[in-house]
């Protein structure tokens, strides 16, 4: 009885959870009023398939078992399938089949499936040949006869010409004139020359193909065909979705990891990265495993010897604190993690240019660089404190990098600072590139710190991230920069000059490299 009374209260539930959120969108084709139906996931707004393709005059069929809906449109067929990210679309005089991917998936609600508006739009003009305009904040859907149908036809013609002929590329008609694609040392970079700034297009990996989406955007005709393939890019293509929406598509080789999509500001053209995995099966599998195991963690005590680092409120130096906590984390590891060598860019109070802390580390075979620090705000003695932790990337924040500016400015002490070549952001997705394949380690360790942190410090933790550091730079391993603390907050400051402090951060710091190992040991299938 309990049982059925269980189940039933499910049932009224799940009823009572789908009318209460589902609302309907007016919509307005030519003359006729109607109603669609959505409801809001994190911030976007979810519609009917089937509704949606009613209203657009389709016949619709949805097969239970597989959770898909068909819409027949008069020269397309449209296929979607429940929590998947895949729209296919069928030309019907032709025969051929296209698939093109949105960065959501689509939900399942009461037999139909229902998808993210602001994603399908186009593939839902593309089909009806209709103008469809989305008012979001007034709810409004308006439907009308589109003026750039025959456009997007004939591009879509020339783009089926240009494979067999590649096009000459127009620097003056396109938004996106040209496609590069070169093979780095740790990945492979696609450069989008572009005439204007567009905006960072919506990308994904699926099924080995790195799915690009340039909204509001032209690109030339048979660019695809054009481009040459290199790297971990093994082939080219592109769909005119609209005249002024287009779907990039690379198919990949095996060896990929991540991808990253950034904007050039001095040249507005598109770069996108395809990382390299960290770790590649080798041919002689028990010969070369060993070069990868867990043996050794570099410890880079920040500033020292004529840099004092940060001065805190009433004086405590961030040399000291740093190379302090250091020599303790050092200790804990040589005495409780067997086969773990230490090695320090420093043991006393000397200064130690930042290129020759990422040459210690590399000459050492690090497995992992962790370079140790305090941080500060311009004014002494406010309540601003709290922990973080940096991985290397360009800053996404003003306060990243200041901090950043501020860690790298201690190269004024060394005898040659022009062997610092600029950060600017274009040669800073190339510096990522090289650390890229070690980026997810390094994102591992930075969460296990975190998390441990909350638990273990009574210092804050403000989380995790991103930066361009000098000293990170040169380090070819995982690799993370720690703010333990704000010198210029008293109650930071008393902490961190405190024994009791520093061994509390030694230990929680000491934790997380154990938890790290062990994920790491089975990444790499020790």
């Amino acid at each position: 009885m309990r049982k059925n009374l269980l189940i039933l209260f499910l049932l009224l539930f799940t009823s009572s959870y789908y009318s209460q959120r589902l609302y309907k969108i007016s919509v307005q084709n030519g003359e006729k009023k109607s109603e669609l139906s959505y409801l809001v996931r994190n911030g976007l707004d979810y519609v009917s398939a089937r509704e949606l393709a009613d209203q657009l005059g389709a016949k619709n069929f949805y097969n239970s078992e597989t959770a898909k809906i068909e819409s027949n449109f008069s020269q397309h067929l449209l296929k979607l399938t429940a929590r998947s990210q895949f729209v296919v679309i069928t030309n019907k005089e032709s025969n051929t089949q296209k698939s093109y991917q949105i960065p959501l998936s689509t939900l399942l609600i009461k037999e139909d499936v229902f998808v993210p508006l602001e994603y399908v739009i186009e593939y839902y003009k593309q089909v009806s040949g209709s103008e469809i305009t989305y008012e979001k904040n007034s709810k409004n859907l308006i439907v009308s006869k589109a003026d750039n149908i025959e456009e997007a036809v004939a591009i879509q013609k020339e783009e089926d010409a240009g494979r067999e002929k590649p096009a000459v590329a127009s620097s003056k008609k396109h938004d996106v004139y040209d496609i590069l694609v070169e093979e780095k040392a740790n990945g492979t970079l696609i450069t989008l020359k572009t005439n204007k700034a567009i905006r960072i297009p919506r990308s994904s990996i699926s099924n080995g193909t790195l799915y690009v989406f340039l909204s509001n955007a032209t690109v030339t005709p048979g660019l695809a065909a054009k481009a040459k393939p290199a790297g971990l890019v093994e082939k080219i293509k592109q769909h005119f979705i609209s005249a002024k929406n287009v779907q990039l598509e690379f198919a990949l080789k095996d060896g990929y990891s991540t991808t990253e999509t950034f904007l050039d500001p001095e040249t507005n053209y598109l770069m996108i990265t395809i990382h390299n995995k960290m770790f590649v099966k080798p041919v002689n599998e028990d010969a070369d495993k060993s070069k990868w195991s867990f043996d050794c963690v570099v410890i880079d005590a920040g500033h020292g010897g004529k840099d004092p680092g940060t001065i805190g409120v009433t004086g405590v130096r961030e040399k000291d604190v740093n190379l302090a906590v250091a020599l303790k984390l050092g200790k804990l590891i040589e005495d409780n993690l067997e086969g773990v060598r230490v090695v320090y860019t420093r043991k006393t109070d000397e200064f130690i240019e930042l290129y020759k802390r990422g040459k210690i580390a590399n000459e050492a075979g690090g497995k992992l660089f962790i370079s140790i620090h305090c941080n500060s705000t311009e004014t002494k003695d406010n309540g601003y404190r709290g922990f973080e932790v940096y991985l290397l990337r360009p800053g996404r924040t003003k306060e990243a990098i200041r901090i950043a500016e501020f860690e790298n400015s201690v190269i004024k002490y060394e005898e040659n600072p022009n062997r610092y070549e600029k950060l600017t952001d274009e040669n800073f997705i190339l510096v990522s590139m090289v650390h890229s394949q070690y980026m997810r380690y390094s994102e591992s360790f930075s969460d296990y710190l975190n998390q441990t942190w909350k638990r273990d410090v009574s210092i804050p933790s403000l989380g995790i991230k991103q930066a361009g550091f000098y000293v990170l730079v040169g380090a070819s391993m995982p690799s993370v920069l720690i703010e333990n603390g704000f010198l210029s907050n008293r109650k930071d400051e008393t902490y961190l000059a405190s024994n009791s402090g520093q061994n509390a951060i030694a230990e929680t710091v000491f934790n997380s490299i154990k938890m790290y190992k062990e994920f790491y040991e089975k990444e790499i299938g020790k």
